[in-house]
């Protein structure tokens, strides 16, 4: 049986950073001019059936320009990479007032639940599900946000960089996609999952 794909993330806080320089703003455009073609070819002829090469001529550059911006062929269609470990860090530094740490994180996961049946995400989502290779990429890149999340939490409760319990609740929370994209209702399971973490988190950070 095919395994759900991993969702589409929520797009990071808007006004972050400083305007791009002319140079960074090329460079920017030209990555994104490459990972569109990529999820363009993809979406038509399917992941396998098409080259890097042809991707890069579909964005009028050179294969070895399309490796400096990319490391592989996966990373094509997960070009936000950067932007959703930012975008999950903020999610706890620049909570609400009053709002924990857990809830931050809960809300965060669930807004990836919503807008799944418009037809370009769909389609995406497809090409994912069935691709095992961007199945993969896709739940390792998730992951490997698990170690600047589990600092910024750190720093919020003022605990050591290396703290045991930030570094599992970064572990815990970052894991509950996984496993409610395997349930039949993935909002009430990551619901649960998060009452679960929230009285564990609770016992041992109250209040935080």
């Amino acid at each position: 049986m095919t395994e759900p794909a991993p969702r589409i993330e929520p797009p990071p806080p808007p006004g972050g950073g400083a305007p791009l320089g002319r140079r960074e703003r090329k460079k920017a455009q030209t990555r994104q001019a490459l990972a569109d073609a990529a999820l363009r070819l993809f979406l038509e002829r399917g992941y396998e059936q098409v080259g890097v090469k042809e991707i890069a001529d579909a964005a009028d550059v050179s294969v070895t320009t399309l490796f400096k911006h990319f490391p592989g062929k996966e990373a094509l269609v997960f070009d936000r990479d950067d932007d959703i470990e930012a975008a999950l860090v903020a999610a706890v530094r620049d909570r609400a007032p009053g709002q924990s740490i857990l809830q931050a994180l809960r809300a965060y996961v669930l807004r990836s639940e919503k807008d799944v049946t418009h037809p370009e995400i769909a389609a995406f989502l497809r090409l994912v599900s069935e691709t095992p290779a961007l199945r993969d990429y896709a739940r390792r890149m998730w992951m490997r946000h698990e170690s600047a999340l589990a600092r910024a939490i750190a720093e919020q409760v003022g605990a050591p960089e290396d703290d045991a319990t930030c570094a599992a609740l970064a572990h815990f929370a970052l894991a509950s996609r996984n496993l409610a994209d395997r349930h039949p209702a993935p909002r009430r399971a990551t619901e649960e999952i998060f009452d679960l973490l929230e009285r564990g988190w609770e016992a041992v950070r109250p209040g935080g």
